[in-house]
């Protein structure tokens, strides 16, 4: 899985522009699914069928886009203004290394010289209008000839293990439960499934509305990253999680209250099969799960996460056990969802 993860990651698909992402993808589920199509928003909807019939009962989802840019403006210069798409902390943004437009042109993101900065302008974070990416164009008509406006961005970071079983890169949320699905997608399966790999999360949960409306599941298992704030000078009860710990059950976030029969049973199979597992420690962030919870007369749901540290920015860190550990376990969930099933357990609320 992890070779498969490091492809991934090194595929743009900045919100609303994954198509980079959905043709790895497709070519890899078309040699497995029973049925796949993608959706007017650009979710790749994939349906297996598996030992025990259930048709769309059962979904996983894991979305497909990561933040990135856009440009906006070209200047009389050659620089190009842009704006961010999605939550990016504009802190680490300066300096880094970016790839604009479908022909991957490259460039630096720039900031005013630190000599020309007044005192007060150092103590803040720079506004998104102060920044602007270099592609090394003499003029606006130069750089006209390789960039258009509306050109998405996407940041650069060469995938690799280091250190004490850790892995780097940018994209691992949410690249990571794409991952698992497509794992899962190669096995046997218990009962059927459909896999929503999902469009537009980074910029409001989008593409899982449409994903969720048409398949129309009774229980959804989000697979995602989450904050991980295990990091010098902060406090314990802050820390939210930490890579290597094991996945993270959340039983809630900053946007869904959880299953909480879900959290139990998840709980119950990391235990139970000697798997890691850990909880969020602090109320914040959210994903999928608050968009598909909520659509027709609802959805019961359910997060299963990798504890990601510097989410959202060039580079993010997570734990290459804890990825393995989330496809044990949500293989393990399918297992026990069509073993219910087979002794007529309602796996819909009472």
């Amino acid at each position: 899985m992890l070779n498969t993860l490091k492809e991934l990651c090194l595929l743009n698909g900045v919100s609303s522009d994954e198509d980079e992402v959905r043709r790895y993808i497709t070519a890899k589920a078309v040699k497995h699914a029973d049925h796949l199509h993608t959706d007017a928003i650009g979710n790749l909807i994939v349906f297996k069928k598996g030992k025990k019939s259930t048709g769309n009962r059962l979904m996983l989802a894991a979305h497909m886009d990561e933040v990135g840019v856009i440009i906006t403006c070209i200047t009389d210069d050659g620089f190009l203004k842009f704006d961010f798409v999605g939550g990016v902390d504009r802190r680490v943004a300066i300096g880094k290394p970016v790839v604009i437009g479908h022909n991957k042109v490259p460039g630096v993101i720039g900031l005013k010289a630190v000599h020309l900065v007044s005192r007060e302008e150092r103590k803040k974070a720079p506004k998104t209008e102060s920044l602007y990416i270099d592609i090394g164009a003499k003029d606006k008509e130069s750089a006209e000839k390789l960039v258009e406006l509306g050109d998405y961005g996407a940041f650069v970071c060469q995938p690799e293990e280091f250190g004490d079983g850790l892995f780097k890169a940018r994209a691992i949320d949410d690249r990571v439960g794409c991952a698992v699905m497509l794992k899962l997608l190669e096995e046997d399966l218990p009962l059927d499934v459909t896999f929503a790999f999902t469009a537009q999360e980074e910029v409001g949960t989008r593409g899982a509305f449409g994903a969720a409306f048409s398949v129309t599941p009774e229980i959804a298992l989000v697979l995602e990253t989450t904050t991980a704030a295990d990091l010098p000078g902060v406090e314990d009860h802050r820390r939210v999680c930490a890579p290597g710990r094991g996945p993270v059950i959340s039983y809630m976030d900053g946007a869904t209250i959880y299953d909480r029969e879900l959290f139990e049973t998840l709980r119950r199979l990391s235990e139970e099969n000697g798997i890691p597992w850990q909880t969020k420690e602090y109320i914040a962030g959210g994903n999928d799960a608050r968009t598909i919870q909520r659509t027709k007369a609802g959805v019961r749901v359910a997060a299963l996460s990798a504890a990601t540290r510097y989410l959202h920015a060039p580079a993010s860190v997570g734990s290459v056990a804890d990825f393995e550990h989330m496809l044990q376990l949500t293989r393990l969930f399918l297992h026990e969802m069509a073993r219910r099933l087979e002794e007529g357990i309602k796996i819909e609320r009472e």
